[in-house]
């Protein structure tokens, strides 16, 4: 049975799917003590394609983008299910960490980057609430519009 975190998504029509392996020599998550790092998770669906592809600001919109922001979070909650088995265990979102794939005059990072902060927000309540850090970058693996890592405490 689905914790509360998980069915407070499901009524939001978010089921997590499997977390993605690594694609290089590096793993999903660490544990150290009280808190999970969690690798950067790309902007991926259920079916392994590309929410948003290329970059914001050159042929992707801020509502793309934020809509990847979202879909990164998305990775990071299936990362933190296969790390703990349940949700439920997440006492805190402590930081997210949002790279955007950025044309160089790109300056809304922070608005794309709210999709994955208002996620953490709507899936943990005030528990979600975090602290913060947007880059703009030159460019992702597969080209993909965002990529979004981040830490968390847990029991």
């Amino acid at each position: 049975m689905a914790g509360a975190v998980e069915q407070k998504l499901a009524a939001q029509g978010i089921v997590l799917h499997d977390a993605a392996a690594p694609v290089a020599n590096y793993v999903g998550f660490v544990r150290t003590g009280n808190l999970l790092f969690v690798s950067g998770q790309l902007c991926f669906d259920s079916q392994g394609k590309l929410i948003a592809k290329g970059k914001l600001g050159t042929g992707v919109t801020v509502e793309q983008g934020s809509a990847a922001a979202r879909g990164c979070a998305i990775n990071l909650l299936a990362q933190i299910k296969a790390a703990l088995g349940d949700l439920d265990k997440v006492v805190r979102v402590v930081r997210l960490g949002g790279f955007v794939n950025s044309a160089p005059d790109f300056l809304d990072g922070p608005k794309v980057m709210n999709g994955a902060s208002d996620l953490m927000v709507a899936a943990f309540g005030d528990k979600g609430r975090h602290a913060r850090t947007t880059v703009g970058v030159a460019s992702l693996p597969a080209d993909a519009a965002m990529e979004v890592d981040g830490i968390f405490e847990v029991s």
